[in-house]
């Protein structure tokens, strides 16, 4: 990796089975990646061009978890501020096993990454004072950065942590009728799993599978369908989730609603 870069890490020179030195890994040894886990998209540009150019760890960090991060908030464009960088407990221990827990790692590591070019930095207003607001260098985000700087924006707390969580069921459900999982389609489970309850969704799949039409877009309309006439799979003892949905969307919170023939609101 060059100097000043993964040499000092814990990586470094292995050492023969069978030393008295020989680390203990079995406490900190890792599971695995289960089959239906959630995808962080990463542009193939990324191993391709950038990586064999990176010479600092600091900087390797800072550049991949940033790919995931900014996935943790809804914006757009997509931005994190150097506070939320900072507060991030994953991001911390990960610099300070590979550069040292002297404070500076992720300020070293965002500074050679503006410098390299792949990412932006936006000053902006935010809850009355100075913030730094980073994002990936897209075109999308280069065309919006002059327009966020110097703006007042209302900021969140900090990011949550990165904290191990079971593969939520739509993803189960996908790979187990349907098959592998794409970063694409892992935005789209990802979206129908916050839109739908959690009864829908099983429900869609255990109906596709049943007339074999196995694939998401025919899954989707099931859920869609459901969501402007409510779900037909069972009408006694309905879940007090799904009739909040129903109701929400009868008011019109999302999209334009109209009465169907029959008195029942469906989405336009």
């Amino acid at each position: 990796m060059g100097r000043g870069g993964l040499g000092r890490a814990r990586l470094g020179a292995s050492r023969p089975a069978g030393t008295d030195d020989e680390p203990c890994l079995s406490a900190d040894r890792f599971a695995g990646f289960p089959t239906s886990a959630r995808a962080t998209p990463v542009p193939n540009l990324f191993f391709a061009r950038l990586l064999p150019r990176i010479e600092r760890a600091e900087e390797m960090l800072v550049t991949l978890y940033f790919f995931y991060a900014q996935g943790l908030r809804r914006r757009l464009p997509s931005f994190l501020t150097r506070r939320e960088l900072a507060a991030d407990a994953t991001l911390a221990r990960a610099l300070a096993n590979l550069c040292g827990d002297d404070g500076e790692a992720l300020d070293r590591g965002l500074a050679l990454a503006l410098e390299r070019g792949s990412l932006l930095r936006v000053e902006v207003r935010g809850d009355g004072r100075n913030e730094e607001l980073y994002l990936l260098a897209t075109p999308y985000n280069r065309r919006a950065a002059p327009r966020l700087a110097g703006a007042n924006l209302s900021l969140e707390e900090p990011l949550p942590p990165a904290a191990p969580a079971e593969p939520p069921n739509i993803f189960a459900l996908y790979e187990e009728n349907i098959g592998a999982i794409t970063p694409l389609i892992a935005d789209d489970l990802k979206d129908a799993e916050e839109r739908y309850p959690p009864q829908w969704i099983e429900a869609a799949f255990r109906e596709a599978v049943s007339l074999n039409k196995r694939s998401w877009r025919y899954v989707h309309s099931i859920l869609r369908r459901w969501e402007a006439e409510g779900p037909d799979y069972e009408e006694a003892g309905r879940d007090p989730e799904a009739e909040r949905l129903e109701r929400r969307y009868a008011r019109g919170k999302r999209g334009v609603s109209r009465l169907r023939p029959d008195g029942r609101a469906s989405a336009r």
